[in-house]
C-alpha cells in the first residue's frame, strides 16, 4: 500500500506542466494585432498623393488672372531665343515699345476692344484692294476659340469680309483659293495654319496693319494660348517670318488681347 501512494504522488507535476504552455499561447494573440498597422499606413500615404493632385488644380482655379503687358510678349521671346542667337541677332528681334497697342485690362468685350484700338477702322477697310492679304489678323490657340471670337466681333466688323485660316474641316487649298479670288479684310486662325501660308506664299504680309493675339483667354485647362508649347512655337516662329521686322519698320501694331 505503500508503495501505491508513491506512485501516485508525482501526478500531481505533470498537470501542472500540462497548464503553463497554455498561459504562453495567450500571449501570442495580442501580437497579431500589429500585422493590421502597416495596411493602414500604406492607405494613408495613397490618399495624400490625391489630395496633393487636386490642390495643385485648385491653386490654378483660383488664381487671379492678370492682364498680358508688351513686357510678357518681349520676355517670351528673349527665353526662346536666348540660348540660340547672338547679341546682334537678340536686337534685331527686339520689339521697339512704340509698336504695342493698349492692352485689354480685363474689363472690354472683343468688339470693344478693337473698336478702341482701332476707331479709323470704316475709313481703313474702305481703301483696301489688295488680294492674298488681310488687314488684321487674330491668332488664337483653336478652331473653336477662333469661332467664338468671330461671333463676338459682329460690331466691330461690320460688312467687312472675314476668313478661317485654322486647319479643322478646311483644306489649305480652299483657303488659299478665298484669298486669290477675293478682297478679305479679317483673317482669324490657328499660328500654325497661318505660318503655313505664308511658307506657301498663299497669304501675303504687304498690307497688314494689325495682330492681335489672343492672350488672356484660357481653355478648360486653365492654359494660355503661351503656356502650349505647339501653340507657343508656332507662335514665336510666325512673329520671327517677317512681322517682327514690320514691327520694328512701324508697319504692324501688335495688340495683346
Amino acid at each position: 500500500m505503500e508503495k501505491s501512494t508513491n506512485t501516485s504522488k508525482p501526478v500531481q507535476p505533470d498537470s501542472d506542466s500540462e497548464s503553463k504552455p497554455a498561459t504562453s499561447k495567450k500571449r501570442k494573440q495580442p501580437a497579431e494585432c500589429f500585422l493590421t498597422r502597416p495596411e493602414e499606413k500604406e492607405e494613408n500615404t495613397v490618399k495624400v498623393k490625391r489630395r496633393r493632385k487636386k490642390k495643385i488644380s485648385d491653386i490654378l482655379a483660383k488664381s487671379s488672372p492678370k492682364p498680358g503687358i508688351p513686357e510678357d510678349l518681349q520676355k517670351l521671346l528673349n527665353q526662346h531665343f536666348g540660348t540660340k542667337r547672338s547679341v546682334i541677332e537678340l536686337e534685331e528681334l527686339k520689339l521697339p515699345d512704340s509698336c504695342f497697342l493698349p492692352a485689354n485690362d480685363l474689363t472690354h468685350s472683343f468688339s470693344s476692344y478693337l473698336k478702341e484700338i482701332c476707331p479709323k477702322w470704316a475709313k481703313l477697310r474702305k481703301t483696301h484692294k489688295e488680294k492674298k492679304s488681310v488687314l488684321m489678323l487674330i491668332i488664337c490657340s483653336s478652331a473653336l476659340r477662333c469661332l467664338e471670337l468671330i461671333k463676338s466681333m459682329t460690331a466691330f466688323k461690320g460688312d467687312c469680309k472675314v476668313i478661317k485660316l485654322f486647319a479643322k474641316h478646311i483644306k489649305i487649298k480652299e483657303q488659299m483659293h478665298m484669298l486669290e479670288n477675293g478682297v478679305i479684310h479679317l483673317g482669324v486662325g490657328t499660328p500654325g495654319r497661318i505660318k503655313a501660308l505664308v511658307k506657301q506664299d498663299g497669304l501675303s504680309l504687304n498690307s497688314l496693319k494689325y495682330l492681335i493675339l489672343d492672350w488672356n483667354w484660357r481653355d478648360q485647362k486653365l492654359r494660355r494660348m503661351i503656356d502650349i508649347p505647339e501653340i507657343r512655337k508656332e507662335a514665336i516662329d510666325l512673329l520671327e517670318m517677317g512681322i517682327i521686322k514690320l514691327c520694328r519698320e512701324d508697319s504692324v501694331k501688335l495688340g495683346l488681347f
